[in-house]
């Protein structure tokens, strides 16, 4: 009985550390509109407040936003790389 508990544990931590790396190489890319003035900026992650408002980090070189009105489009790794600077 225990033998088998062991393999049920083993598989478990295996099928974790799977379904990390999966995830760490499957990241979102967004590009991100101002609605107001029209202004591009790229991110990989948006933090949504509860008055509407985002927040991201912009990868092409603006650093830090906040954005009361924006658009927001999910795009593919191509497009996002062809935007921002290489790192």
């Amino acid at each position: 009985m225990k033998r088998s508990f062991m393999n049920g544990k083993r598989f478990g931590v295996v099928a974790v550390l799977l379904c990390a790396l999966l995830l760490i190489g499957c990241g979102s890319y967004y590009k991100v509109r101002d609605t107001a003035s029209g202004k591009v900026y790229y991110t990989t992650q948006i933090d949504r407040s509860s008055s509407g408002s985002i927040r991201f980090m912009d990868e092409a070189g603006a650093g830090k936003v906040t954005l009361q009105n924006s658009e927001v489009t999910e795009i593919n790794k191509e497009e996002f790389r062809a935007n921002t600077p290489k790192k």
